[in-house]
């Protein structure tokens, strides 16, 4: 059995770290309004001058439209045309336009509707809709200020010690194997701390913020961390390297039961070798005798 701290913190809430930059409603409609109202005017243009649906999505996927716009008009067609599609696939422009009107078309709302309603839309409809495309906007932002706020404190608690790369806002993950040329296979982190007298790989980490979790994204998140753990276990045995997993989970959501219970049984885990920590945590966590201790 691991010797999970985690397990022996009666109350989740006290070591969770609240991170707030919401804006709330009713100030946030006008906010999502006046970044959107451009888009959906243009929207609304497109709308008039199309002869089907298919046609609409057809010119909102040009390459002459610029990609930030792209995905505000893919968003709305979205919303008001076609639910079934999300903007993840129809935002890759080599899947052929066609192709999705072949597979969804029959979904789509008519033309005649659209331009019926677009042709009449006043500010207040405007402004739901815009609430509508820009809810998730904030989405990874979160767990982008909880990267950046583990990195500060990092380099200004172990400055000489030892030192953390790694994306602080959206970027492209750290490969593993970019690290270990001869691990196999993809291994994405967030961050790798390492020594500064020898440069030695010490760790490797992963940093989330969940707001709100539960259900299904636990199970899938539950799964990918015991991966995580099971293939650099099973890297390190193969080679003899040592190495530390660093987990900063924190947000409301990691209060929710099963999310809990996930992090109690990381924590401790591989006799030891992986920790999990919030921010209020971090020093009593990760600490310099558990980060050198790898050989």
């Amino acid at each position: 059995m691991a010797d999970s701290f985690f397990s022996r913190v009666e109350n989740p809430n006290t070591v969770i770290t609240p991170i707030d930059t919401a804006i709330r409603f009713p100030e946030i409609l006008e906010v999502l309004l006046a970044k959107y109202r451009e888009d959906i005017d243009l929207f609304a243009a497109m709308v008039a001058k199309s002869s089907s649906s298919a046609e609409l999505l057809d010119q909102i996927r040009q390459k002459s439209v610029s990609s930030a716009v792209r995905m505000s008009l893919l968003k709305i067609f979205r919303r008001a045309v076609a639910p079934v599609l999300d903007t993840e696939t129809t935002k890759k422009l080599n899947i052929p336009t066609l192709t999705l009107v072949e597979t969804y078309g029959t979904t789509f709302k008519p033309i005649e509707v659209l331009k019926e309603q677009f042709a009449r839309m006043d500010s207040e409809t405007k402004g739901a809709l815009a609430a509508l495309i820009g809810e998730y906007d904030t989405r990874g932002q979160l767990g982008y200020i909880l990267t950046d706020t583990f990195f500060t404190w990092f380099e200004q608690t172990f400055a000489g010690v030892m030192s953390i790369r790694g994306p602080r806002g959206a970027g492209r993950d750290i490969e593993l194997n970019t690290i270990f040329p001869d691990f196999e296979g993809q291994y994405p982190c967030d961050f790798v701390i390492t020594a500064d007298d020898d440069g030695r790989v010490l760790a490797v980490g992963f940093a989330r913020y969940d707001s709100t979790r539960g259900g299904a994204q636990s199970d899938d998140r539950t799964g990918g961390n015991a991966y995580k753990v099971a293939k650099a276990k099973e890297y390190c045995e193969k080679t003899g390297k040592a190495l530390r997993l660093v987990f900063i989970s924190d947000g409301p959501g990691l209060g929710h039961k099963d999310t809990w219970r996930e992090a109690c049984n990381l924590d401790g885990d591989w006799n030891g070798s992986v920790r999990v920590a919030t921010m209020k945590l971090a020093e009593s966590r990760i600490t310099p005798d558990w980060l050198l201790q790898t050989e």
